[in-house]
């Protein structure tokens, strides 16, 4: 059995990745969206397990200890991270990962999984990048205009990336997701093992 194609989405706070996610597997139902854990707190109708694995702090820093993460980070005094264990159980069963994280884990994880394929997406412009953070209403104007400074930086890592989606029109950017991960299975380096058998 082929191993499943680990795809890392990042982009800045308000790039519309949770909603590219969202379209690309309503249609996609053999992909797994990994989980991730956080120390922050819920959002209104933020559900446990569904959109995050809710710890407390002390919980967090005992899975970083016995190496349960496959990544984590620290974002605007939080910490958020991707549970190891469930991610390589579906690859090894042949199911493509999606990882929704922030650039500096992104990085993390291509230096222990260089097989990862590294997706960056953004808005079609920084007004909009603003106007999308603003119109969420879920934050103060100060948490804002920490994660406007904080995609500033991030973009400065995006040429680290293999690929870059401008998510303008919902549905054609959850097209190209879909051709990433086409392409990323024909590559040869991932049909090794059926040259080899044929």
């Amino acid at each position: 059995m082929r191993k499943g194609t680990l795809l890392v989405l990042s982009g800045p706070s308000g790039s519309g990745k949770g909603t590219l996610v969202k379209e690309y597997t309503e249609k996609h139902e053999d992909v797994f969206v990994s989980v991730s854990a956080t120390t922050r707190n819920p959002r209104e109708g933020e559900r446990y397990g569904v959109n995050y694995f809710f710890l407390t702090v002390d919980e967090f820093k005992k899975k970083i200890e016995e190496n349960g993460f496959l990544e984590y980070a620290q974002f605007c005094e939080n910490y958020y991270g991707t549970p190891r264990e469930s991610v390589e159980k579906k690859l090894a069963e042949g199911m493509d990962v999606i990882l929704e994280i922030d650039v500096q884990g992104a990085l993390q994880v291509k230096e222990n999984c260089p097989e990862a394929v590294l997706v960056f997406t953004l808005p079609p412009s920084y007004e909009i990048l603003r106007e999308r953070l603003i119109g969420r209403g879920t934050e103060s104007m100060e948490v804002i205009e920490k994660r406007l400074s904080a995609a500033t930086e991030e973009l400065r890592q995006a040429m680290k990336y293999d690929y870059i989606i401008v998510n303008d029109k919902i549905e054609v950017a959850a097209e190209e997701l879909g051709a990433i991960l086409v392409a990323s299975k024909c590559k040869k380096e991932n049909n090794i093992d059926f040259i080899k058998e044929f």
